[in-house]
């Protein structure tokens, strides 16, 4: 458990109610453990007895939290294996099951990863009835396809109902944006009479229709409606969307969402999409593409990492580079030739490519990459992106519509700063 005082947090708080210092201290009493109790009862009248929901809480954490020296859960919760033997998967999963219940679904994925790695139980992640059991979660998907070779036979269809469920949940996220980003992709500067809801151009509309303020209904009520005109989303067909995606052992997380992204974009007949990936070696996963988990299982996670053979091994499907956009998924962390990467990705973008490369994250969405790699090729233009996957239909949109990227990218740090 956590070391922390209470008593300072809670001198400072002596004007509070009888009822929210047991309250709080009840809730210092959950963070510290039973190892406290003693030191909390004597700073209320009220004592620090939790309620038999949090007892229930207090138990669960102590089976990953208070952990005894055989390992897995803590002797003398409901959990306990006794013997040292280590806990049965009937008792793991009536664990998992109170987890589920008495928290928020944030804190179940942080207690379940804290599970994995504190109390030695990766290896019981393949056991079908367990995984029923558990909340989705990027950092445990990723953490099953690292070991997918190792999968026993009886929990394959377990483990793929596991990440088939976390694939439906990012593709519900995104779809509909990126879809609407390429439909976007229409000409700005002319306009069509052709009524398009998806084509509306709100900002002419707005502006053109402020002369129609109506104060009594504190609304524009607009006269004409404004659309693009849409004869360029057909052009749109010519354009070519390469991913070219790390699957390096520090990937997981990028790799899932990569994955999810590329069969949405695959399966739209406005583009051709490849799907390529590498570590040492470049496989190419196109033809996976019709269903995102056989495109997760086409991954090998692990390896090193050869970024210059698999931009080279890319280069073959631009055929109109004013109509391809290349995108780079990776840590940067270059193993092969660092000098012949730089020259590729130059070149790429001299001949008209759109490059954008997209940086790994890591385990709680945190950006992991090689910042000196990363700064050389911000230096010859091309942007790095370190962002979430929400932020990839705002992207896909400018950068079909040929707007400045690195303007874009400057915008965007702006924004998480503040």
């Amino acid at each position: 458990m956590r070391e922390e005082n209470p008593s300072e947090v809670l001198t400072q708080d002596s004007t509070a109610a009888p009822s929210d210092m047991v309250q709080k201290i009840r809730r210092w009493r959950l963070i510290l453990g039973q190892e406290s109790e003693n030191r909390l009862a004597g700073m209320s009248a009220g004592g620090c007895g939790l309620s038999e929901e949090q007892s229930l809480m207090d138990m669960a954490l102590a089976a990953i939290y208070n952990r005894t020296q055989n390992g897995g859960f803590g002797a003398g919760t409901p959990f306990g294996s006794g013997g040292g033997s280590g806990p049965s998967n009937l008792q793991i999963s009536r664990w998992l099951g109170d987890v589920r219940s008495l928290f928020d679904k944030e804190l179940v994925t942080v207690i379940q990863g804290d599970a994995m790695n504190r109390c030695g139980l990766k290896q019981l992640i393949f056991e079908p009835e367990l995984l029923e059991n558990m909340e989705p979660d990027v950092n445990l998907a990723s953490a099953i396809l690292m070991l997918k070779d190792q999968i026993p036979k009886r929990s394959k269809d377990s483990v793929r109902q596991f990440i088939q469920r976390i694939v439906e949940e990012l593709n519900r996220l995104l779809e509909q944006d990126i879809r609407r980003s390429v439909a976007a992709a229409v000409n700005r500067r002319r306009h069509s009479p052709i009524p398009s809801a998806a084509a509306m151009d709100y900002k002419r509309t707005i502006s053109r229709n402020l002369k129609n303020y109506d104060a009594g209904l504190k609304r524009i009520v607009p006269e004409h409606f404004y659309f693009f005109d849409r004869t360029s989303v057909t052009a749109a067909s010519k354009w070519t969307v390469i991913l070219d995606i790390d699957q390096s052992g520090s990937m997981g997380q990028s790799v899932i969402y990569s994955s999810v992204v590329s069969c949405i974009l695959a399966s739209m007949s406005a583009l051709k999409t490849r799907i390529v990936a590498f570590d040492t070696n470049v496989v190419d996963l196109t033809e996976k593409s019709d269903d995102p988990v056989d495109l997760l299982f086409g991954f090998q996670l692990g390896g090193g990492t050869n970024i210059e053979q698999s931009v080279a091994y890319c280069e073959q499907y631009v055929e109109n580079p004013s109509r391809t956009l290349f995108f780079l998924i990776s840590d940067l962390e270059e193993g092969g030739n660092r000098a012949g990467l730089l020259r590729r990705l130059e070149d790429l973008k001299s001949s008209g490519v759109t490059v954008i490369c997209l940086l790994a994250l890591a385990d709680g969405g945190r950006p992991y990459y090689d910042g000196q790699m990363a700064g050389k090729i911000a230096g010859m233009g091309i942007p790095c992106f370190a962002c979430n996957p929400q932020k990839l239909p705002e992207l896909l949109e400018r950068a079909f519509a040929g707007q400045d990227l690195q303007s874009f990218q400057k915008e965007f740090e702006k924004r998480k700063e503040t």
